[in-house]
């Protein structure tokens, strides 16, 4: 199963090229995942997916670039692997245009008392399963 979530883009998210900024590719991601992580799931009266965790690794493939702004791009996210301490997630994000860009972030969960990297929890690892899609 993938989540389904869409960002606004802006004016603003416009460069001086007459597009949307590379840079501004992982605040859209950023924003969707943090409504799948946590907004989304409080709304609908459910325990965030593990909410105490950093972004450790962010990649991007930019395919159309989006020339225009005023209009939501939609963004689908989806588990491709769970480990002991992290987890990947991957992104694809569209308009009526086509693909813009296909994105991957590893997560690590993060102990907020010692600022380390802990364990993934079996019920953690029970709800990143329900959006697991195994890349081959």
């Amino acid at each position: 199963m993938r989540f389904k979530g869409s960002i606004y883009v802006r004016w603003a998210d416009l460069d001086q090229f007459g597009h949307v900024n590379n840079a501004n590719y992982l605040t859209f991601i950023q924003e969707v995942r943090a409504d799948f992580i946590w907004y989304s799931r409080i709304a609908r009266g459910i325990e965030p997916i593990i909410p105490d965790m950093v972004v450790a690794k962010a990649e991007l493939d930019y395919l159309i670039p989006i020339y225009d702004s005023g209009f939501n791009l939609d963004v689908e996210i989806w588990v491709s692997k769970i480990g002991n301490a992290s987890f990947d997630l991957s992104y694809e994000l569209r308009s009526d245009k086509g693909l813009h860009a296909r994105a991957k972030t590893v997560q690590v969960a993060v102990d907020l008392e010692t600022k380390k990297s802990r364990r993934i929890t079996p019920h953690e690892k029970e709800m990143l399963a329900e959006y697991l899609e195994e890349q081959e």
